[in-house]
């Protein structure tokens, strides 16, 4: 007994259907590893006053910039900014130097 001509379609297009989808199945993908882990985070200066303090805000500039959630060229001008702050603090200015870190720190979006 012969197929009749649409059965013979319908499984044509079945086998053809399986094919299809057999050769869709998904890749697996290997989990991503960072080559060197992510960095320590900083070492930050204990103590209060305004150079501790001073150097906490310069710790934290250095690891953004090395992780790269800080452009170089803004770190730089933070940086700046930072060692005007640290130099009124070593002249015995401490009002003024804690000033220039809350300005500085305002400026770029830091608390």
């Amino acid at each position: 007994m012969a197929a009749s001509r649409p059965s013979l379609v319908l499984l044509s297009a079945a086998a053809l259907a399986a094919t299809l989808l057999g050769a869709c199945q998904p890749k697996v993908r290997e989990p991503m590893v960072a080559a060197g882990g992510p960095p320590p985070p900083p070492v930050l200066p204990a103590g209060s006053g305004c150079g501790p303090e001073i150097a906490r805000t310069r710790a934290i500039v250095a690891s953004d910039v090395a992780t790269e959630n800080l452009n170089k060229a803004v770190g730089d001008r933070f940086d700046a900014d930072l060692a005007r702050a640290a130099d009124e603090c070593a002249a015995g200015k401490s009002g003024e130097a804690l000033h220039l870190l809350a300005a500085a720190k305002g400026r770029y979006g830091y608390r």
